[in-house]
């Protein structure tokens, strides 16, 4: 039998008054030692060192510990949060105002870099991977939303409506300041985040409102994002909102909404990037356009899709609201047979025509270029949901006969195109999904 004995060594209260209005809940750091001592030999212990608030000095968290966020915890403007290989990151449970998560506010700065061997894991309370693993034993990709998620916030532009230069992120009530972002800075920085596994978030912050595995804010270029995994999250994997932040090696697992998102003129390049659907996954892809007048282009390239038989939706890619950008070098595997690539209303359908939205070299196994089709939601006397204007006749492209140009159907494991998979083979999605990488 298991037994667990806990010693409180440090508990300090500090109290901040800046920038913490949705709750009373002083900050509290307090080290905490768990002595696991196993029937069966090899027990061992755990410093869990728990964290509540604000991060207002320069800190480093190490991995012979593991760090266990209670509530919000925000690395304020100025202040550098620097994450050892290996180290382990709990969530504790909460929803509403309650929901813990890491926030890296507008000028703070995260440098959590990791290894292929030691990489830095987030995770939830619930999971019971100790100092040194990898992965614990007890949670699958069905454990989703046991924790809220990672949030980047930075100074880059974004198209808002209203051309305000400034928002609040969702899930971050509005009297939080620390949940601003946006700006004029195309170069900021929000630091490095490098060999990161994020697991089991998404905890719910208001009705129908989730928080995403990695959300990026306004996130600019001279951040550095590299072999980033997302696995069983309830909302999307990583959600680009605006910004110019360049991101390579990507991967999402088993999420609940869509794998990889991008919104309000997102402009830097996805490179190298595997969404695997789990079922209860909905897009492998969405992405927006702008939202203001503000105009931006994204490129996504070298990307694997792999579809799940088991999802109620489960469709590769919906385009929308004025997308602009160019998705290249895709290969995309078991999907449903009335999965899609869809253009979902009238004003994405212009900028298709325009070429301002651009698609080449897509394999896929199991179906043809026939997966490309254009909504029609509205025929007459209705509102273009992005103009407000009526729309007497929907616009009509020949998207799927042009598809036939870059679209090839191949055998399983025959692609030439698509993401260099190998790159990920570090992920706890490879091992515990069997992905073969």
């Amino acid at each position: 039998m298991k037994k667990l004995i806990l010693t409180v060594l440090v508990a300090s209260t500090l109290v901040f008054t800046g920038c913490f209005k949705d709750d009373d809940t002083p900050i509290i750091i307090e080290e905490v030692t768990i002595i696991n001592n196993n029937s069966g030999g090899g027990g061992g212990e755990d410093n869990i060192v728990a964290v509540t608030g604000a991060i207002s000095t320069n800190t480093t968290w190490t991995n012979d510990n593991i760090y266990q966020l209670n509530q919000k915890v925000v690395v304020e403007s100025g202040v550098t949060l620097t994450i050892n290989p290996g180290t382990i990151i709990k969530g504790s449970p909460g929803t509403g105002s309650l929901a813990s998560a890491l926030i890296v506010a507008r000028g703070g700065q995260i440098n959590a870099v990791g290894t292929p061997e030691s990489p830095i894991i987030f995770t939830s309370t619930s999971d019971n991977i100790q100092v040194g693993e990898t992965s614990g034993t007890n949670l699958s990709s069905g454990d989703r939303g046991l924790w809220g998620g990672v949030l980047l916030l930075g100074n880059a532009p974004c198209s808002f409506s209203g051309d305000v230069t400034e928002l609040q992120i969702e899930g971050i009530p509005a009297d939080d300041t620390f949940g601003l972002y946006g700006g004029t800075d195309e170069t900021d920085s929000s630091g490095t985040m490098r060999y990161v596994s994020i697991r089991h978030g998404g905890a719910l912050i208001g009705e129908g409102n989730e928080i995403n595995g990695l959300t990026l804010g306004g996130v600019g270029s001279g951040t550095v994002l590299d072999n980033i995994e997302v696995v069983a999250n309830v909302d999307d994997g990583i959600e680009f909102f605006g910004g110019t932040v360049n991101a390579t090696n990507l991967l999402v697992w088993a999420q609940g909404d869509d794998g990889l998102d991008i919104d309000q003129a997102y402009s830097g390049t996805i490179d190298n990037a595997v969404v695997v659907l789990g079922d209860a996954s909905d897009h492998a892809l969405e992405i927006d356009g702008p939202e203001g007048t503000a105009l931006g282009s994204f490129t996504l390239q070298n990307v694997t899709l792999i579809g799940n038989l088991d999802t109620e939706k489960g469709e590769y890619a919906d385009y929308r609201s004025k997308a602009r950008g160019t998705t290249s070098n895709v290969y995309a595997y078991g999907f449903k047979d009335n999965s899609d690539v869809e253009l979902d209303n009238n004003a994405v359908s212009q900028n298709y025509l325009d070429g301002f939205l651009t698609f080449s070299d897509w394999q896929i196994t199991g179906d043809d270029n026939t997966i490309f089709v254009e909504k029609v939601a509205c025929v007459e006397n209705c509102d273009d949901e992005d103009e407000g204007n009526d729309v007497d006749e929907p616009i009509i492209t020949t998207f799927t006969d042009d598809a036939a140009a870059w679209t090839t159907t191949v055998a399983q494991d025959a692609n030439t195109v698509g993401a260099t998979t190998s790159n990920l083979a570090w992920t706890y999605a490879n091992t515990a999904g069997g992905l073969g990488f």
